[in-house]
């Protein structure tokens, strides 16, 4: 397999800046691609190692462009993730003054983040989706659109300048990005780790989703992500994307998966990895009676039950 990762280009974007923090990320070739589902088809075709993408917002949430496909097509598995304070510049040809910009672009999910900001400084000025924000910037380079919203680091790779700079509408607002690769065996706990899962119920029933979220519930595991995707079978047909706390190496994680094995149509297991916002030496602690030295007491309990030698 060719030693590259892939990740959401141009080059220039907050994707790359995330990316070039992994120290694996100096001993790869990197490659940017137009699109999350073409960076992740290219893991998908063996055409790259890996792939980076963003999958969430402290702003709005999940990113459905990634999310839907994780979901969709065949397996992947999330290896690593980073997180990325994100603050914007509004980048220009040079000379442009703030009453010249009619237009302005970037990826949709920088919107919600600068919305408040743009309708305070420029209420007429017309948004235009990109692919990313870089390919933003590139756009405002080639004169398709007046100014864009990206990274200040961009503006010399695009012959720009900033305009303004420090724009967010939310403070300490991050984005999470994800090292996504063919599946494989997960790498070992680290005694801070996040679980992803996808899970589709065999049926709409009340208390369905109830059913689902006690698997967890049940065995002390917090859920860090909780989003529905359409499944496009049709309005009302969703299945779950979860993020939850812990390694399946973990007793409780493992039993989790287990339930929701049995009780579910079908379950997609995309990955156990790190957690990017614990620091060393501050791994979690489970809560009293969830830790594998207690499902291990217990199960010997239930034994020595069955032998007689309660």
């Amino acid at each position: 397999m060719p030693a590259s990762y892939a990740y959401l280009g141009p080059e220039g974007t907050f994707t790359e800046v995330a990316l070039r923090t992994l120290p694996e990320a100096a001993t790869r070739e990197l490659i940017p691609y137009v699109s999350v589902q073409s960076a992740l088809d290219a893991v998908r075709a063996g055409e790259a190692e890996a792939a980076f993408v963003p999958i969430e917002n402290s702003v709005e949430g999940g990113i459905t462009t990634t999310l839907d496909e994780l979901v969709a097509g065949a397996p992947l598995m999330i290896y690593r993730e980073v997180l990325l304070s994100i603050t914007f510049a509004l980048l220009v040809r040079p000379g442009t003054q703030l009453s010249d910009i009619k237009t302005v672009s970037a990826h949709p999910a920088a919107q919600p983040q600068v919305r408040n900001w743009l309708r305070g400084h420029l209420p007429d000025a017309v948004w235009e989706s990109a692919a990313s924000n870089a390919d933003a910037a590139r756009l405002v380079q080639e004169g398709r659109y007046d100014a864009a919203f990206a990274g200040e680091f961009a503006a010399a790779r695009y012959g720009l300048e900033a305009l303004e700079t420090g724009i967010h509408d939310a403070e300490n607002a991050q984005t999470r990005f994800v090292l996504v690769g063919r599946p494989a065996r997960p790498a070992a706990p680290s005694g801070a780790d996040k679980t992803s899962v996808v899970l589709w119920q065999r049926d709409d029933h009340p208390g369905g989703l109830r059913d689902l979220l006690g698997e967890f519930a049940t065995r002390g595991i917090n859920l860090m992500l909780l989003q529905s995707r359409p499944t496009g079978a049709g309005i009302g047909n969703y299945c779950f994307c979860i993020d939850a706390e812990g390694h399946i190496s973990d007793r409780r994680v493992a039993e989790a998966l287990m339930g929701l094995k049995r009780i579910c149509l079908q379950v997609r297991y995309l990955g156990s990895y790190p957690r990017a916002d614990v620091e060393p030496g501050h791994e979690q602690t489970p809560r009293p009676g969830t830790s594998d030295a207690e499902f291990v007491s217990a199960a010997d309990w239930v034994a020595r039950c069955q032998d007689g030698r309660f």
